[in-house]
């Protein structure tokens, strides 16, 4: 992975050039002061402060120059707003003229990953490190932490499922629970079929190289407030039996997004050490097709007791969820987390930037929401609707897996994953695209993490260590 601590250091007197933000309201002021010659070059570039103009590179010997660029709002940086760039600003040191870079210095951070490992020939035209100086050494280390986190999303969505099925997956929760301490514990075979039908079900198509697990990690002291947090690791879906068409299947890698998000996040909780008892569960399968593959009206008895009707075999992740539910439950946590790549009905309603966010709990969703709005993180609470759960009636079962209406699918998933939820319990669901159809800066077409650094916040604030 990318250092991303070689990118943001502390400011000792290093020299570094010096980067102007300005925008419409504060350029005419900044430009009067300037020297003639940067007026000229300026009035040559036509830039005029506001935004669309990258940079201006303003020379000042043979070495030495300074930047001028345009952003939205000069005094309020987004995190977005130094990423272009870091993107194509000559190998260098940089610090800002006036002020400190703070949200924006993760943009300057993950303006610099790539995810190349199957490019034979790397991008020519790509300098070397571009590094940011900054008076906040405090922020170094929390900035540091949600650019690797937001990595090891891309990252890990982006990777073919020929590289990344179960195995892998639990490899990479191996990886964290040594590098942090955390217990971890792997469920499969006979076991997972015993205590675990649905995760059994549903991946229990796919080759014993790529079998169904469920990964757990514990963290922290049993004495501090118990939190679940749970990510449906679905690494390829076919739709099983009831099987996509190949417009549908070219970016189901992707469907172990919610995976990659809670492994994060979990990375996040440790990383900051809040005061929590962490409990977390990836459910790792492939939705394959085979002769042993679930059927749709089958009928699975869920670790909750329930009895499932499959309506729709690529229903399949709020199956492995319900499980992973009830079994977060049967610990008694405070608080549940799960993300999913549930739905494409959520993409329909709020399209690919804002992931759903369903919660039987007012204060946990405003939390998130308002976090999310303060650090450009957004999400969209999208209602849990008792009256849809007659959609979820089955004939001869306790429920099924899918409605028939084509209509509220990604309230009606939500309804069904309620089911498994304790009463008790403050619970927020994440229904995530986990991808990103298009570039901009800081932000390359791929993998992505939607809604990771809201929760994140909303759980630093809940638990503040002070």
């Amino acid at each position: 992975m990318t250092d991303f601590a070689s990118l943001l250091v502390p400011d000792r007197g290093k020299k570094a050039h010096a980067i102007h933000l300005v925008d419409k309201t504060s350029f005419e002021t900044w430009v009067k002061g300037r020297p003639a010659g940067d007026r000229a070059l300026l009035k040559a570039h036509r830039f005029d402060g506001k935004t669309g103009f990258a940079f201006v590179i303003l020379p000042h010997g043979s070495d030495e120059f300074e930047v001028v660029s345009a952003v939205a709002d000069a005094k309020s940086l987004s995190p977005w707003c130094l990423a272009k760039l870091a993107e194509r600003l000559p190998e260098g040191s940089y610090r800002l003229a006036e002020g400190e870079p703070g949200q924006a210095a993760l943009g300057w951070l993950l303006a610099q990953h790539r995810f190349d490992p199957y490019r034979s020939k790397k991008d020519e035209a790509e300098t070397g490190p571009r590094v940011l100086v900054t008076g906040e050494p405090a922020r170094i280390e929390p900035t540091v932490r949600l650019a690797e986190a937001t990595a090891l999303v891309r990252d890990l969505v982006n990777t073919p499922a020929l590289d990344l099925g179960p195995a892998e997956l639990e490899k990479a929760a191996r990886e964290l629970a040594e590098r942090t301490g955390a217990e971890i514990r792997i469920t499969a075979g006979d076991e997972l079929e015993t205590g675990y039908p649905l995760i059994t079900a549903v991946g229990g198509a796919a080759t014993r190289e790529r079998a169904p697990r469920l990964i757990e990690l514990e963290w922290g002291d049993a004495k501090n407030p118990r939190i679940a947090v749970i990510g449906k690791g679905v690494c390829f879906d076919s739709g099983g039996l009831d099987l996509k068409p190949a417009s549908g299947m070219r970016l189901m890698k992707k469907d172990m997004g919610g995976a990659a998000h809670a492994m994060a996040l979990a990375g996040l909780i440790i990383g900051e050490r809040l005061p929590v008892r962490l409990h977390l569960l990836i459910t790792a399968v492939e939705n394959a097709v085979s002769g042993s593959a679930v059927r749709p009206g089958d009928i699975v008895r869920s670790r909750q007791g329930l009895n499932v009707e499959i309506d729709n075999t690529d229903a399949e992740g709020r199956l492995i969820l319900a499980d992973a539910l009830a079994k977060a439950g049967e610990s008694k946590p405070e608080l549940i987390v799960d993300f999913a790549t549930l739905t494409g009905a959520a993409r329909v309603a709020l399209g690919p930037d804002l992931p759903a966010l369903f919660s039987n709990d007012d204060c946990l969703a405003e939390d998130i929401l308002s976090e999310g709005k303060t650090i450009v993180d957004p999400a969209w609470r999208m209602p849990i609707w008792e009256a849809y759960d007659e959609m979820l009636k089955s004939d001869i079962a306790d429920l099924v897996n899918a409605s028939n209406s084509p209509m509220a699918g990604a309230v009606v998933a939500a309804m069904f994953l309620k089911r498994f939820v304790p009463a008790d319990t403050a619970w927020a669901h994440f229904d995530t695209y986990a991808w990103r159809d298009s570039a901009k800066p800081g932000r390359p077409k791929g993998g992505e993490a939607l809604g990771l650094r809201a929760v994140f916040a909303a759980l630093a604030k809940r638990y503040d260590r002070t």
